[in-house]
């Protein structure tokens, strides 16, 4: 049974290259591959759940558990003793094994990749195999099941393809700014190698984030809702403390269970706990006293994932963070500068036009209209709205168009 599943799914990933251009219909087989791989995973576990598993056997778990590693172990110990490969396994987990072949051109890393994967094949008894998948050139490991390089699957591919699994550039539990500028950087590492522009592009990244320069776009947080029963007493989690105050206006705009919400971090005072300075987007065009918590961002989202990659070769990029020029901004100096105009509603509007049938008036609304006060209402009441609806419409338009986006240079 497992060896047909096993089957079907080396069929489905190898229809993937052939439709590889075709994004609908890979992500179809990309799901189907997944399936089967999961249905193979599950029979381990299935056995395994001595508990709650309705056909329970311990002996058979335990022993897929002991041949898998006996097997790999045996796999890296062929690869490590083998003199003239030359390779060397680096990190070897569950049922497969990365091996760094020192100095090595891409010709000769497939041609010494194929010889491992077919003598691994040899020394054990069928179904068992080892394909040899893949070349990273360059790549960096960080950790167990953490990594990214500029992966070759053939021999006459040209381009490299960026691949990453488990770091922050294929995660969703930070904001789009950080996985550009780690991508960005990473790249500029694997084809330059010149630390030296990496540190400029970090900076100057940084540095429109602290002018408020950047896009707020990118630094949008979502995080999924659970429904208010889920959370604990006093949790303080920003999707449910968003969530709370919707509720406060409106009853009915609470998230449905599993929907993303949106929010952002900005300044506050001194010593107010970060849940006090979680934000809507929405509020923070809205209020210009607002504005992003650069600090937060840079040193708690930006900085980490940088450190974990280039501090394996002994870059310290915080100290780059450190050597820029401090930029004091007050947030409440657009407030201030509101609160300081001290005058009356006739200043903003100056217009001696009626605003209901644009007669010449010194009184705001001329006399004619003043006798019909209900039609007065209702004629404001529709310009009111229409305003209101264009400038949602502007607000849109400037999140999606108009903002200078996070990227390169």
């Amino acid at each position: 049974m497992l060896e047909e599943i096993l089957k079907t799914r080396i069929m489905v990933k190898q229809s993937m290259k052939a439709y590889k251009h075709d994004k609908a219909i890979s992500r179809m087989l990309e799901a189907r591959q997944l399936g089967l791989k999961y249905i193979a995973n599950f029979t381990y576990g299935y056995t395994a759940a001595n508990f709650s598993g309705r056909m329970p056997c311990i002996e058979l778990g335990d022993s897929i558990v002991h041949k898998a590693r006996e097997t790999l172990e045996r796999a890296i110990k062929l690869v490590n003793d083998t003199k003239k490969w030359g390779a060397h396994v680096v990190y070897g987990d569950t049922d497969s094994m990365f091996v760094l072949l020192k100095g090595a051109t891409k010709e000769q890393s497939f041609k010494i990749g194929q010889e491992i994967a077919e003598a691994v094949t040899a020394t054990n008894p069928k179904p068992v195999k080892l394909k040899f998948e893949k070349v990273y050139l360059p790549c960096v490991l960080q950790t167990k099941k953490r990594y990214v390089g500029y992966m070759y699957e053939t021999l006459d591919q040209k381009d490299p393809v960026f691949d990453a699994k488990g770091i922050e550039t294929v995660r969703r539990d930070s904001c789009p700014a950080v996985s550009k500028i780690l991508e960005c950087s990473i790249k500029l590492l694997f084809e330059t190698r010149d630390i030296s522009q990496i540190k400029q592009y970090v900076q100057n990244q940084c540095m429109k984030l602290l002018e408020g320069k950047a896009s707020i776009q990118d630094f949008i947080f979502a995080k999924e809702y659970r429904g208010s029963s889920a959370y604990k007493p006093g949790s303080c989690v920003p999707a449910l403390e968003i969530t709370r105050r919707m509720l406060a206006y409106d009853r009915r705009s609470e998230p449905r269970v599993g929907e993303r919400v949106p929010y952002v971090i900005v300044y506050g005072m001194p010593g107010l706990p970060l849940i006090q300075l979680v934000r809507r987007p929405a509020e923070v065009l809205q209020d210009p006293s607002l504005r992003l918590n650069a600090t937060y961002y840079i040193t708690k989202q930006i900085l980490p994932p940088l450190a974990r990659v280039f501090s394996l070769i002994g870059i310290d990029v915080f100290s780059w963070y450190h050597e820029l020029p401090r930029i004091q901004k007050t947030a409440s100096t657009a407030r201030s500068e509101l609160e300081g105009r001290k005058g009356t509603i006739s200043q903003y509007f100056t217009t001696l036009h009626c605003p209901v049938c644009d007669e010449l008036t010194q009184y705001g609304i001329c006399t004619k209209c003043r006798s019909q006060p209900q039609h007065v209402a209702v004629i404001l009441n529709q310009e009111i709205r229409e305003l209101e609806r264009k400038q949602d419409q502007l607000v849109k338009v400037w999140l999606q168009r108009c903002q200078p986006t996070v990227g390169k240079g």
